[in-house]
C-alpha cells in the first residue's frame, strides 16, 4: 500500500544465549498465524520495544501505521485495500474513529455489499443481518430502535448498491470513512510549557493540537508543508514553523518512548506527504498500471459473466413462459373439451324435450279440435225444455272455455317447441365451435411442445459458466486503456453528483430517526459533531481554518 505501510518484522542474529521458546500469534484482521519463537536466540526490532505480555501465546496485531490521504489513489493492490478496509471498519465499530449515526448506516450497507454481494430478496430475508456487527454500540444505544428497524434501513441502502464487486464496495466505504474527523489520527497526551494538558494529533495532513475533551476539532494545526523542523530532547518536543513570525511550540510527554514514536510518525507522514505531491516513481507507476490493467480485466470478466447470466436468465424466463403458456393451453383444451361434452349433453336434452313438447302440442291441438266438434254437435242438438236449454248453455260455455284454454295451451306449447328448436340449433353451433377450438388448441399444443423442447435445450448452447478456461490472458490495446481512462473520468463526475445525492440521503435519514433519539444518551463527541455540522464545518475546512489562526493558545 502506497502510504499505508504495515509494521514489519526483521530478524538480526545476536550472540546466542540460553534460548527460551514461547508461542507467538500474529493477527492480520482476517487471518491468524501461530508459531514458536526463541526469545533469546533472535531480536525482533519494533516488537520487543513494546511491553510484551508474559502469558502465552503472545499476540501481535499487525496494522497499517500510516494512513493514505486518498485511499482510491494510493491503495493499489486489492489485498492491501481489503486489509485496510477491515482495519478501518473495526476502528469505527470499536469507536476509535467517531462516526455519526446516519453515516454509520451507510457504511454498514457497503460492508454488507462487500460480504454478501448483490441484494436478493429471495435470499436475504428479514433477519439475515441479526448476527452481524455493523453499527457502533453508541449509535444503537442512542435511538429507540429495534434491530429489525436498523436492518430495514441498512437493507434499503444495501439494495441500491447492486452491481458493485467486493473491492468496489470496500473502496466506497473507505472514501466515506477518510472524511471522518478522527480518521488516521494518532492521539498523544502532552503538556505545554505552562503545564496545560493537551492532546497532540499526528496524521497524514500534519500536527494538530486538541483540548483533551474534544478530539474532533483541533485548536490549531501545523500542516506538514508549514513545518520547518521537528526535534526532541529527553522528554521535550519542539515544533519549528516555517514562518519565523510564529512562535516555536514545545511540549512534554510522559515517556521518552512516546517521543520516539511521535518522531517516527512525524518523519514518516511528512515524507509521504511530500512524496504524494511529486510524480510517482517508476515502480509505483508500474504498480498502478498493473492495477489498472487488472481492474480492466476484472471489469471485462464481470461484464462477460453478467452477459452470460443475463442470457441464461432470459432463456429460463422464455422457457418458463412457454411452459406457462403450454399449461394454459392444456387447461383451455380441458375446459373446451368439458364444454363440448356439456354442449352435446344439452343438445340431446333439448332435442328430447323439443320432441316431447311437439307431441304434447299435437295432442292438445287434437283435443281442442275434438272439443270444437263436441260444441258443434251440442249446438245442433235440439233441446226442448228450458232446463235442458240451461244445462246445454252451461255445457256450451264450459266447452267454449275448455276449447279456448286448449287453444292457448297449444299455442304456448308450439312457441316453446319453436324456442327449443332454436336452442337446439344454437347448441349444435356451440358444439361445432367447441370442436373447432379443440382442434386449434391441439395444433398449438403440438407446436408449443416442439418449441419447448428446443427452448429447453437453449442453455446448453450458451457460453459455459466454468471459470477455468484454457487461457485467461487479455491483450489490452491503447484504445482500451484510453476508453478506460475516459470511463474513470466519467466516474469522477458521477461521483461528485452522487456525493450531493448522498448528503441528501444522509440528511433524510437523520431527520427520519431524529424523533427516536434519546437526547440524554448523547456523548460529548455527538454534541461536538452536531455543533460542527450546524456551522457547516468539515474535517478539511476546519483544519484549514485553525492552521490560519493564532498560536497564542499554545504558549
Amino acid at each position: 500500500m502506497a502510504g499505508a505501510i504495515a509494521s514489519r518484522m526483521s530478524f538480526s542474529s545476536l550472540k546466542r544465549k540460553q534460548p527460551k521458546t514461547f508461542t507467538v500469534r500474529i493477527v492480520t484482521m482476517d487471518a491468524e498465524m501461530e508459531f514458536s519463537c526463541e526469545l533469546n536466540g533472535f531480536s525482533i526490532p519494533q516488537v520487543l520495544d513494546h511491553d510484551v505480555p508474559t502469558e502465552e501465546p503472545v499476540t501481535f496485531h499487525f496494522l497499517a501505521k500510516f494512513y493514505p490521504e486518498n485511499a482510491e489513489e494510493e491503495l493499489v493492490q486489492e489485498i492491501t485495500q481489503h486489509l485496510f478496509f477491515l482495519q478501518v471498519k473495526k476502528q469505527i465499530l470499536d469507536e476509535k474513529i467517531y462516526c455519526p449515526p446516519e453515516a454509520s448506516v451507510l457504511l454498514a450497507s457497503y460492508a454488507v455489499q462487500a460480504k454478501y454481494g448483490d441484494y436478493d430478496p429471495n435470499v436475504h430475508k428479514r433477519g439475515f443481518l441479526a448476527q452481524e456487527e455493523l453499527l457502533p454500540k453508541r449509535v444503537i444505544n442512542l435511538y429507540q430502535m429495534t434491530p429489525e428497524m436498523w436492518e430495514e434501513r441498512i437493507t434499503a441502502w444495501y439494495a441500491e448498491h447492486r452491481g458493485r464487486a467486493r473491492d468496489e464496495a470496500e473502496m466506497e466505504y473507505l472514501k466515506i470513512a477518510q472524511d471522518l474527523e478522527m480518521y488516521g489520527v494518532n492521539y498523544f497526551a502532552i503538556r505545554n510549557k505552562k503545564g496545560t494538558e493537551l492532546l497532540l494529533g499526528v496524521d497524514a495532513l500534519g500536527l494538530h493540537i486538541y483540548d483533551p475533551d474534544n478530539r474532533l476539532t483541533p485548536k490549531i494545526s501545523f500542516p506538514w508543508n508549514e513545518i520547518r523542523n521537528i526535534s526532541y530532547s529527553d522528554k521535550e518536543f519542539t515544533i519549528k514553523p516555517l514562518d519565523k513570525k510564529i512562535d516555536v511550540f514545545k511540549f512534554n510527554s510522559s515517556k521518552l518512548r512516546v517521543n520516539k514514536l511521535i518522531l517516527q510518525l512525524c518523519i514518516g507522514n511528512h515524507d509521504l506527504f511530500m512524496r504524494r505531491r511529486k510524480a510517482d516513481s517508476l515502480e509505483v507507476q508500474q504498480m498502478k498500471a498493473q492495477a489498472r490493467e487488472e481492474k480492466a480485466r476484472k471489469q471485462m470478466e464481470r461484464q462477460r459473466l453478467a452477459r452470460e447470466k443475463q442470457m441464461r436468465e432470459e432463456a429460463e424466463r422464455t422457457r418458463d413462459e412457454l411452459e406457462r403458456r403450454l399449461m394454459q393451453l392444456k387447461e383451455e383444451a380441458t375446459m373446451a373439451n368439458e364444454a363440448l361434452m356439456r354442449s352435446e349433453e344439452t343438445a340431446d336434452l333439448l332435442a328430447e324435450k323439443a320432441q316431447i313438447t311437439e307431441e304434447e302440442a299435437k295432442l292438445l291441438a287434437q283435443k281442442a279440435a275434438e272439443a270444437e266438434q263436441e260444441m258443434q254437435r251440442i249446438k245442433a242438438t235440439a233441446i226442448r225444455t228450458e232446463e235442458e236449454k240451461r244445462l246445454m248453455e252451461q255445457k256450451v260455455l264450459e266447452a267454449e272455455m275448455l276449447a279456448l284454454k286448449m287453444a292457448e295451451e297449444s299455442e304456448r306449447r308450439a312457441k316453446e317447441a319453436d324456442q327449443l328448436k332454436q336452442d337446439l340449433q344454437e347448441a349444435r353451433e356451440s358444439e361445432r365451435r367447441a370442436k373447432q377450438k379443440l382442434l386449434e388448441i391441439t395444433s398449438k399444443s403440438s407446436y408449443t411442445q416442439s418449441m419447448n423442447s428446443s427452448t429447453t435445450a437453449l442453455p446448453t448452447d450458451l457460453p459455459s459458466f466454468n471459470l477455468i478456461s484454457e487461457s485467461l490472458s487479455f491483450d489490452f490495446k491503447d484504445t482500451d486503456m484510453k476508453r478506460l481512462s475516459m470511463e474513470i473520468e466519467k466516474e469522477k463526475v458521477e461521483y461528485m453528483e452522487k456525493s450531493k445525492h448522498l448528503q441528501e440521503q444522509l440528511n433524510e435519514l437523520k431527520t427520519e430517526i431524529e424523533a427516536l433519539k434519546l437526547k440524554e444518551r448523547e456523548t460529548a463527541l455527538d454534541i461536538l459533531h452536531n455543533e460542527n455540522a450546524s456551522r457547516g464545518n468539515s474535517k478539511h475546512n476546519t483544519i484549514k481554518k485553525v492552521s490560519e489562526g493564532s498560536s497564542l493558545y499554545l504558549a
